[in-house]
């Protein structure tokens, strides 16, 4: 049987219970008024008395309750859909009217210079366009086939477009509008060495200045 002893010193508030060979500290009880009140009773008065004070500095920690409380009001960014563009239509661009003779081209017979009847109606209508446009200037150039000599085909180019200007200045076309050249056999439409050929290479040509 193990001997169990209490202690409690004259004027103390404290009591031991001793164990022999092992002092154990048991129930801590405290005497007010009569009445003894153990550690749990001011523990939990501590508690209640603690916690409501925690509870309202937490409460009042919060935004609402500061007097300079201001509300955020900063803009929030905005999803803003692209928008598409109408597509860029380009306006068409308008060629300048191509201005072109009603007869290029006359032909002479060979080693001639003279105007045939056929040739006359075709420079009488070349006459017409060129009184209907007074601010057109033309080139007469005169051509001739591969045969003879190139010094007697120039001479011979330069008569056929010399013959072409006086008719057309007759027609009452402006002199100063006709300027003639010869090519002789230089530029030739075909160059083939037949009788076809060489007919289209006997001619006056017009370009336009």
């Amino acid at each position: 049987m193990v001997e169990i002893i209490s202690h409690r010193p004259p004027g103390a508030i404290h009591a031991w219970t001793i164990v022999r060979q092992k002092p154990v500290q048991v129930t801590n009880y405290c005497f007010r008024g009569g009445r003894i009140m153990t550690r749990r009773f001011w523990i939990g008065l501590a508690l209640a008395l603690v916690i409501p004070g925690l509870m309202f500095v937490t409460s009042c920690a919060q935004p609402e309750c500061g007097p300079e409380w201001v509300p955020d009001v900063r803009e929030r960014p905005v999803a803003v859909e692209p928008v598409e563009e109408p597509p860029v239509v380009m306006a068409p661009v308008e060629e300048p009217p191509v201005v072109k003779f009603p007869h290029e081209n006359v032909y002479f017979e060979y080693d001639k210079s003279t105007l045939l009847s056929d040739v006359r109606e075709m420079l009488t209508e070349n006459a017409e366009w060129l009184k209907d446009n007074p601010d057109v200037s033309v080139i007469i150039e005169g051509h001739c086939d591969e045969r003879g000599s190139n010094e007697y085909n120039i001479a011979l180019g330069d008569r056929r477009a010399q013959s072409v200007k006086t008719f057309l200045v007759d027609m009452g076309v402006a002199v100063e509008r006709l300027t003639p050249i010869s090519y002789g056999e230089e530029k030739p439409l075909d160059p083939a060495s037949t009788e076809e050929a060489w007919a289209m290479n006997r001619r006056a040509h017009f370009v336009i200045d």
